[in-house]
């Protein structure tokens, strides 16, 4: 088997992995939530991020990845967003069905290149474009389709969605700041290119 055979199976893997492991944290965390007297949405969002740097930790300790300092103050502004974000995204779980939060999940990337086109004036394909108008008929249909639509969930998702989209676009920044990259991408794209 080729290595570029080999890096798209890894690919492929991967993103399967992700996928699965993505809706059953949401399947488990919607039946927790919806759970009558659980009330410990922040507890959950905490636990979110213990399993994360303890992943991290352990992933540099077996050198998937190389450690590059940089700006603390960067680390902590980017730490306050995206736990925000995963807080919000935990909230507007808890007040919506399973299906509304994964639209709101899915509306991110719109909301995501609509910012980046009006502030930082970032142009994308026409397969982009496409791809985006085919997404948001979806999200449309399946928002409307949703019986359980709430006022308290909505106002949550959007606040989910906007802080999600800034704290990818600050992570966006910080990566290019820094000069900050997946060695083990670089390095599969060298020896692939």
């Amino acid at each position: 088997m080729s290595e570029g055979n080999k890096f798209q199976l890894g690919t492929i893997g991967a993103l399967s992995f992700s996928v699965v492991s993505s809706v059953s944290i949401v399947i488990c965390n919607k039946a927790l939530i919806s759970t009558p007297g659980f009330t410990f949405a922040t507890t959950l969002t905490s636990w979110h991020l213990l399993v994360t740097f303890c992943s991290l930790h352990i992933a540099l300790w077996m050198k998937w990845f190389e450690h590059k300092p940089f700006d603390p103050r960067a680390v902590m502004g980017f730490g306050i967003l995206n736990g925000t974000s995963i807080g919000l995204l935990n909230l507007s779980l808890g007040f919506n069905s399973v299906g509304f939060y994964q639209m709101t999940k899915l509306a991110i990337i719109p909301c995501t290149v609509l910012l980046e086109t009006l502030f930082f004036r970032k142009l994308f394909s026409r397969n982009v474009q496409i791809s985006l108008v085919v997404l948001l008929m979806g999200v449309e249909i399946a928002t409307v389709t949703d019986l359980q639509l709430n006022v308290l969930g909505s106002v949550l998702s959007l606040l989910a969605i906007v802080t999600t989209c800034v704290a990818q676009i600050v992570s966006s920044a910080i990566l290019l700041q820094f000069i900050l990259t997946s060695s083990l991408g670089n390095f599969e794209m060298e020896r692939l290119l």
